[in-house]
């Protein structure tokens, strides 16, 4: 009979239950009072012990109450570090959050005590209960990675769900900064606590570990995270939680004590790899708000000399590109907008001198004085400096310097060069306006006298130029009457009257108060042309008039018999889009319509989260962008927000051509404002947070626009072009590339380049016809004497080769406008990126395309371009710069080679002026192209080939330039006796 005695149910009773007798009746109400009973808890042991034995929800938050309850100096405080305090917040972590996270979350307040995951959060808001998370989450990752392999384990994907929340709930708000600090800094016995707490805190913050954790963990979890928590996973997003809570412990009058830990978490922050964002919120919250505090600005972001160098510069190009750039400036009149972000400055620095030692630094340094910005924040700069007689005098005598050294002028981008030069004419009218005599004894100095002269003559016409207006400026401050004229038919353009005015420009230093109106502007302000125009519409819509009643006659139905259906053709399956779901309740036929405003447009690339939104932009935004190009402001006014929605569209839906129509759109947007946007798809291609892929894109944009606005037809271009060499016999093409002995190497992993893309075909055409008639010329070497022949290869490709690309009339302003929008901002900013210590550019697939759209621009601007020695020499002397980085990866070698044959082809009828100017870089390319050819082998048939055939025909092009030109090369002295 045991066996039918099977227990239901265990009951274990508490220990003051086994007093009364095991035959005693039990009373059902006192069990369950007992159940519900709330323990007493008087101790941090007694809120531990409850803590470990599972305790009932009342008891939980008994033992809440108590550990967040600090109104007696005797009371257990949990954010003192001590072995208890940790035993309970590893309790708290490890059984109370995975059991009770979801009911806490559905608690409610009592009549003035705080939610139930409020005190949670209270007691696990400090320096342990943070690393105690997160420890516990390392922990969930490790189990989740066993053996190197994600496993799908029951369970594992809900706690780290679950933690992820609780970690967004630690630190959420713009106040959680300064709280977890006070939690975790009140109550400690010294100074040396408090230290060791507050650098763990800054650790904690400034290290990046929350964001990598949070995001491995994101990548574990397998269910949807909803988008509030994933905030801690994003860089961009995490710096400005750090800014905006900087900003917010700043505005309530902290100590000396917590400004230092403030400005050491700033500072510590500009590590995360997001200082712009860091810096760009501290700036809007705190110098642009409603009570700007440029002092507390200061004296958090600038107290580190060597961090505060990168703070200036990120604040000088954020106000450059907020206020200054879209400036239209009126010749040498005064501007209130750039008098204002003077006023900025010069409040920020206030009587620092190492501060405004950064702004000397920044004015003459290699970077370029606000590379790719308008002279508008120059001219703030150096109404700054302007206040200071010496500081100024200083400036000018450093630009002097600069602008004449050979190297300087040779080496430096021109980009770089114009920039430089406005500092030098502004600082040099400030210092004439302050003190002439200086001025005037600087142009009698063998500084200036070897400036000028350095200047006219040098090889590149950009560099004269700029020789020249400067000239004719300086002297014209001195001596009106007597001043230097060059009589140059370029000193007389638009341009260089410009440029001689800027030595006029005087600004002020005023109040930066009317910057914060502007700072934060109205959405519906942003559109005027366009919400005008929608409301006129809108206002003349005809008022509906009252329906009229109308009697409609019954239809009249009439059953004919008919057996006959071989007319009745049926719809083929998939005819109608509309109703292609299966299921009738999931079609829609509220779609939204096509974009007929730029506004619109942007309306629906923002709106992520609507499909067909995000197709109607995509197909929308090229034929959009054009029809609007030239009406009005509407594209000009909105092109910066749109380029970068395009560029950083995501593929979110895996809509059809969603690459080729966010192509199309960029390209649409380069091609109507060309010289406004190509430099700006430059700098994001260089300074952009985007991946590899987007990067790309960028590239490709600003080659096929490039061609487009040269009057290539693109599309000729999509379909796959042969290599030169596959036009050749085998025997032939042995012949071509001299079959000399080669070593052999043990083969690598090449890093591969990037798909095939437009660009890529553009470029096998470029070389095509470089090397079609090096290889033609080859056939005929080796068939025999061409007396011999009925035909020779040369006389057949050349009447072969009759018909070229159609290329449409253009104004003669198409290849300057290549030189300057496209070229000057790629080389220029590409010499500020190879001083960074990680520079994108430098990835291989990167910089073979890179290299591929310079020679496209090239080939694009043509060979009758004035530009064209400048073009030359800028990108000779980068090829050169950039042999080391290719060096290793055969795409990234055929970028180079590619970009070398583009330019020796577009110079081919001026190789005289070329050995002329570039002799030493002719012989020392030929040198190093003849070690590339030896240790390549090229039988593979594939890239290597082609960078064989390549380096090649530059070897080729070169020593026939090099035989036709000794006398250039070697010297006039040869044949002298």
């Amino acid at each position: 009979m045991d066996e039918l005695l099977t227990p239901v149910s265990t009951t274990y009773l508490r220990s003051k239950r086994e007093t009364k007798s095991l035959l005693s009746e039990e009373n059902s109400s006192d069990k369950i009072q007992d159940e519900k009973a709330i323990p007493n808890v008087s101790s941090a042991d007694a809120a531990l012990e409850v803590l470990k034995n599972q305790p009932g929800y009342d008891g939980l938050t008994a033992t809440l109450r108590y550990l967040t309850k600090d109104d007696s100096p005797s009371s257990f405080q949990l954010q003192v570090p001590s072995p208890k305090s940790a035993a309970i917040i590893q309790v708290l972590v490890t059984e109370i959050v995975p059991n009770y996270w979801t009911l806490l979350q559905e608690g409610s307040a009592d009549d003035g005590e705080p939610a139930d995951l409020d005190l949670l959060l209270q007691c696990l808001r400090t320096v342990t209960g943070l690393n105690a998370v997160m420890a516990h989450i390392k922990a969930v990752i490790r189990e989740a990675t066993i053996s190197g392999q994600r496993t799908k384990q029951i369970g594992l994907d809900v706690n780290l769900e679950i933690f992820l929340h609780l970690l967004t709930a630690l630190l959420d708000g713009e106040d959680s900064l300064r709280t977890i600090w006070v939690a975790s800094t009140s109550g400690l016995s010294g100074a040396t606590q408090t230290k060791v707490q507050s650098q763990n805190l800054v650790s904690f913050i400034t290290t990046g570990k929350v964001v990598s954790l949070a995001a491995e963990a994101l990548d574990i979890a397998s269910k949807k995270i909803p988008s509030g928590t994933l905030w801690i996973a994003d860089g961009i997003e995490f710096s400005g939680w750090v800014g905006r809570n900087i900003v917010s412990w700043s505005s309530m009058q902290p100590n000396e004590e917590e400004v230092s830990f403030i400005s050491k978490v700033f500072h510590r922050s500009m590590s995360l790899g997001y200082p712009e964002c860091l810096v760009n919120t501290v700036t809007d919250l705190l110098l642009l708000s409603n009570k700007p505090s440029p002092n507390i600005f200061a004296k958090i972001c600038l107290s580190q000399h060597q961090v505060s160098k990168k703070v200036m510069e990120i604040l000088i190009k954020y106000l450059a590109q907020r206020f200054l750039n879209n400036l239209t400036l009126d010749g040498s009149a005064q501007n209130t907008i750039i008098s204002a972000v003077a006023g900025l400055l010069d409040a920020v620095v206030g009587r620092d001198e190492s501060n405004r030692a950064h702004f000397i630094n920044w004015c003459t340094a290699a970077s370029g004085a606000g590379l790719g910005d308008s002279i508008g924040i120059r001219r703030a700069v150096v109404a700054v400096l302007a206040k200071d007689r010496e500081t100024i005098t200083m400036v000018l005598e450093r630009s002097l310097a600069q602008f004449g050294d050979q190297l300087y002028v040779k080496h430096a981008a021109i980009l770089q060069q114009e920039a430089h030069t406005q500092v030098l004419l502004l600082c040099a009218g400030y210092v004439a306006r302050q003190s002439p005599i200086k001025l005037a004894m600087l142009l009698r100095s063998g500084t200036y006298l070897t400036a000028i002269s350095n200047r006219i003559a040098a090889t590149q016409a950009r560099a004269r130029f700029l020789g020249m207006a400067v000239g004719e400026s300086l002297s014209a401050l001195v001596d009106s009457k007597k001043r230097l004229d060059f009589h140059m038919d370029e000193m007389g353009t638009d341009e260089a009257e410009w440029l001689k005015g800027v030595s006029s420009i005087s600004d002020p230093v005023g109040s930066f108060h009317s910057l914060l109106s502007s700072s934060q502007p109205d959405p519906q302000a942003s559109f005027p042309a366009e919400t005008t125009g929608k409301r006129a519409k809108v206002d003349r819509r005809p008022i509906p008039k009252p329906a009229v009643k109308q009697t409609i006659p019954k239809a009249i139905i009439e059953e004919i018999e008919s057996s006959d259906d071989d007319d009745l053709v049926p719809y083929p399956k998939g005819s109608d889009p509309e109703d292609s779901d299966d299921d009738a309740t999931l079609v829609q036929r509220n779609k939204p319509k096509a974009p007929v405003y730029i506004r619109d447009l942007i309306t629906y690339l923002r709106d992520s989260e609507n499909y067909e939104k995000q197709k109607l932009a995509l197909r929308t935004a090229p034929i959009l962008i054009r029809r609007k190009a030239n009406y009005g402001t509407e594209v000009s006014s909105h092109a910066d927000e749109v380029a970068g929605l395009l560029v950083g569209l995501q593929d979110k839906y895996e809509l059809e051509d969603f690459l080729e129509l966010r192509q199309q759109g960029m390209i649409a947007l380069v091609a109507s404002q060309p010289k406004a946007m190509a430099p700006w798809f430059a700098r994001t291609f260089f300074e952009g947070d985007y991946s590899l892929a987007q990067r790309t894109s960028v590239l490709i944009t600003l080659g096929l626009s490039a061609r487009e606005i040269a009057g290539y037809d693109t599309s000729s271009y999509q379909d796959t072009i042969a290599f030169p060499s596959k036009k050749l016999p085998e025997k032939m093409e042995r012949l071509f590339i001299d079959s000399a002995t080669r070593p052999r190497r043990p083969s690598q992993s090449f890093l591969k380049s990037l798909p095939p893309n437009s660009l890529g075909e553009i470029a096998r055409s470029l070389t095509s016809s470089f090397l079609g008639p090096l290889a033609v010329e080859a056939a005929d070497a080796t068939t025999g004497p061409d007396v011999l022949k009925l035909q020779t290869f040369t006389a057949r490709y050349k009447a072969k080769s009759q018909t070229r690309p159609q290329i449409r009339a253009i104004p003669n302003t198409t290849a300057a406008l290549l030189a300057a929008s496209f070229f000057s901002p790629l080389t220029a900013h590409f010499q500020l990126a190879l001083r960074s210590s990680k520079s994108v550019v430098l990835n291989p697939a990167l910089l073979s395309l890179y290299l591929q759209t310079l020679g496209i621009v090239v080939n694009a601007a043509g060979p009758s371009t004035l530009s064209l020695p400048q073009l030359t020499s800028e990108l000779w002397d980068l090829l050169l710069r950039t042999r080391v980085h290719v060096l290793g990866d055969i795409g990234a070698m055929k970028g180079w080679f590619v970009a070398m044959a583009v330019l020796l082809e577009v110079n081919q009828d001026d190789m005289r002026r070329v050995c002329q100017e570039h002799g030493r870089e002719m012989v020392e390319t030929r040198e190093w192209v003849s070690g590339v050819f030896e240790r390549t082998r090229g039988d593979d048939g594939g890239e290597e080939n082609e960078v064989k055939m390549l380096s090649a025909g530059v070897l080729i092009k070169i020593g026939e330039a090099i035989e036709a030109f000794q006398s250039l090369l070697l010297g006039e002295m040869i044949g002298v006796s």
